[in-house]
């Protein structure tokens, strides 16, 4: 691409790699779902997939600079954009300053649990990182309406992942790493919960203090940087050594 900032180069890159990663481990949904990132600089622009690519198929240059209602700045790329599936991404960056990245799912895992409704149980040490710390969104059909973002950014508050009942998997985070850090081991939970009450045994769940003395020594290790940055390094990594076209 001609003409990018070398900041928003490197944002294309973090996302794109996002994109091809929740691919890798299996959590895209055909060309639906959505990761977005907020473009560095002034203004309200953010990076968003073009309509109708599979994941494993973004690049840098691919994604698309769209305004907070997901219309495509450059016209000529109107047709590009998915404008009804922006609607979960903007209510978030517009009302977090700390959301730079959002992240959106439909996994099998986290749609079923988003169905039980318990909802997200500290079964695990990964489960427990969301103790009490996992937001609720009840499902008022396909997001298409704008006047939903405001419900959405009540029930979301100050957390950092949300389960959309009925729906499926939110996450957001300062970087693209800590995003994608959130949306793995809620994905991992969700999983480890289906897997845990499908053959029927009765389920142990650890003391609430436990749990939440759990919860917060994870909050500790998030107190001073963006979550997850190391295993983003290793991630990106990886993709250099097995598709490194995402960088294109």
């Amino acid at each position: 691409m001609r003409n990018v900032d070398p900041q928003e180069w490197e944002a294309r890159c973090d996302l794109a790699a996002a994109y091809r990663l929740i691919a890798h481990f299996g959590m895209d949904d055909l060309i639906f779902t959505h990761l977005s990132m907020r473009i560095p600089g002034e203004g309200h622009r953010f990076l968003l997939n073009p309509y109708g690519y599979l994941f494993d198929e973004i690049t840098a240059s691919s994604l698309v600079a769209v305004d907070p209602d997901g219309h495509a700045i450059e016209s000529e790329e109107e047709s590009k954009i998915n404008n009804a599936g922006f609607t979960i991404h903007s209510a978030v960056h517009m009302s977090r300053d700390d959301a730079h990245c959002v992240m959106h799912t439909h996994t099998t895992a986290g749609m079923a649990v988003a169905a039980q409704e318990q909802g997200l149980l500290p079964l695990n040490q990964m489960s427990m990182e969301f103790y009490g710390r996992v937001a609720y969104h009840d499902y008022e059909g396909v997001a298409v309406d704008l006047d939903e973002r405001e419900r959405l950014v009540r029930d979301l508050g100050d957390r950092k992942a949300m389960i959309l009942k009925h729906h499926g998997l939110l996450t957001c985070g300062r970087t693209v790493g800590e995003a994608f850090y959130y949306m793995y081991y809620l994905e991992q939970a969700c999983r480890i919960q289906v897997a845990a009450t499908q053959g029927g045994q009765k389920i142990t769940l650890p003391p609430p203090e436990v749990s939440e003395h759990t919860a917060a020594q994870f909050d500790g290790f998030a107190a001073q940087s963006p979550k997850g940055q190391r295993p983003w390094n290793a991630l990106r990594r990886k993709l250099d050594r097995i598709a490194p076209d995402y960088a294109t």
